[in-house]
């Protein structure tokens, strides 16, 4: 995915309210050999990408004034009320050091599991996105739970998860819950009295 940005030399808070009140946001690259770099954006267009879970979870081929970078999304800023993005934070990759991402969890195959399809069990998801480290070329954009085999009343947990090649999980707990499948309480008393009768 590409950004593109342009090098800013004005630099303070009246400065960036002058460039917002022109429809550009700040910026900032940071992290490499290099120094840190001052950019601005096109607001509009980075309030549409923001949007977009790509580009939380991608590496971005940034081009600042017709040179172009690999970078990540680290940080951004929103207005509390209003629909407008008030600074934007990229950091730069290595594409030989490994880099540690917030990737988001898509979960598949919930209606076609027994859990769901036998019991009518509510699914709860535990956790929406994974921590993990991998080298740039190896970064999925997400990662995928298969829930076609869960059962009601069971749970997956990390390592029943297939991470892409080259992708490791970094947790604090050894092995956490991903999702489970609860069965509501009502259903549970209902099915027991229709079989008293």
């Amino acid at each position: 995915m590409k950004v593109i940005a342009f090098a800013r030399t004005e630099q303070g808070s009246g400065a960036s309210r002058r460039l917002r009140t022109a429809g550009q946001t700040p910026g900032i690259v940071y992290g490499g050999p290099t120094a840190p770099a001052a950019i601005k954006l096109d607001h509009n267009a980075l309030y549409h990408a923001l949007k977009k879970e790509a580009f939380h979870s991608s590496i971005l081929d940034l081009e600042v004034d017709g040179k172009e970078e690999k970078v990540l999304l680290r940080d951004f800023q929103v207005h509390a009320y209003k629909q407008l993005v008030l600074h934007v934070d990229f950091q730069r990759v290595d594409p030989n050091q490994k880099i540690h991402v917030k990737v988001p969890l898509h979960f598949i195959n919930a209606e076609v599991s027994p859990a769901v399809k036998l019991s009518a069990a509510v699914i709860s998801h535990v956790f929406a996105e994974l921590d993990i480290t991998c080298l740039p070329k190896d970064l999925p954009e997400f990662v995928e739970v298969d829930l076609s085999t869960l059962e009601a009343g069971a749970s997956l947990h990390l390592s029943d998860i297939k991470l892409p090649a080259g992708v490791a999980a970094v947790h604090g707990q050894d092995n956490p819950t991903i999702v489970t499948a609860m069965v509501p309480a009502g259903k549970v008393e209902a099915a027991g009295e229709a079989e008293k009768k």
